[in-house]
């Protein structure tokens, strides 16, 4: 027999790795700004997992093993990200070019499922009116949208993702 936390140690470090494996699938950028739906998923994920990680253990020792376990795994994964680059690279998203110049990347805005009312609306925010005042606009790895424009006295900023769309339009 399994001693009880060295089990919730094992468990929690599973679906630790199960959820960083789930989310490099399904795709980190999802989650940059949270919409109903998403709040929704995340706490419905959580009430789910967590049997998984203690079992039937419901003691308070429990709960902070698993939550150490947790906290644990991801300082060390964000300290390997930081000293290795091709596991950084493995684990986040890359940044990706939408416009170029004026010119908008129509492939890589259909594989992101970002619409042209969509970047629209992240240029407006940075007070740029027109695609052939973009310079660069970068989907950035944490979902941010940034954007370099050509006018020289405009002030920048950037955009986090509200939603994602499913078509182009």
């Amino acid at each position: 027999m399994i001693n009880p936390y060295l089990d919730i140690i094992i468990r929690s470090a599973a679906v630790y790795f199960f959820m960083v494996i789930a989310l490099r699938i399904f795709g980190k950028k999802e989650l940059s700004q949270l919409n109903t739906a998403d709040v929704i998923l995340i706490l419905l994920i959580s009430n789910s997992v967590q049997n998984a990680m203690v079992g039937d253990n419901t003691t308070l020792q429990g709960g902070l093993i698993a939550a150490s376990v947790l906290f644990i795994i991801n300082f060390t994964l964000k300290k390997l990200m930081f000293k290795y680059r091709k596991f950084s690279d493995f684990m986040q998203e890359k940044p990706e070019i939408l416009i170029h110049n004026g010119t908008l990347d129509f492939k890589i805005l259909s594989k992101l499922n970002i619409t042209s009312d969509e970047l629209k609306e992240a240029m407006r925010e940075h007070g740029v009116e027109y695609f052939k005042d973009v310079k660069l606009a970068m989907l950035e790895i944490d979902g941010n949208i940034s954007i370099i424009s050509n006018i020289e006295d405009l002030k920048q900023t950037y955009h986090r993702r509200k939603h994602i769309h499913k078509n182009l339009r």
